[in-house]
């Protein structure tokens, strides 16, 4: 069961969609751990669209029981991956950017 004041806690819950990104699991692996109780859950909609959020903690146990400590560890790895990708790309534009005012600016 959540604690109290778990749903409310920012980055405690996350909606399905995001842990399919985040720990690469997809709806319906969260639906099984859902019908076995094994996750708390949530339904939601935005713009019409439904989703499902589920408690962040509950999930990272439930993948570890299912796929193990090594499953978690990998998918979390390739999630911090891909950020730490984005940025790179972000800084080497806003260098890519620098550089060319940096060289109007000598001419």
């Amino acid at each position: 069961m959540a604690e109290y004041g778990e749903w409310n806690r920012k980055g405690a819950t996350l909606s399905d969609k995001t842990a399919q990104k985040e720990y690469g699991v997809d709806r319906d692996f969260i639906v099984r751990g859902i019908k076995a109780s094994r996750l708390e859950y949530r339904e939601g909609a935005i713009y019409g669209n439904p989703y499902l959020r589920v408690l962040r903690g509950q999930l990272e146990e439930y993948i570890i029981e299912e796929l193990g400590e090594e499953g978690l560890n990998k998918s979390k790895n390739q999630t911090e991956l891909r950020k730490v990708k984005k940025e790179i790309a972000t800084l080497r534009r806003r260098l890519k950017v620098l550089n060319a005012k940096k060289a109007e600016l000598e001419a």
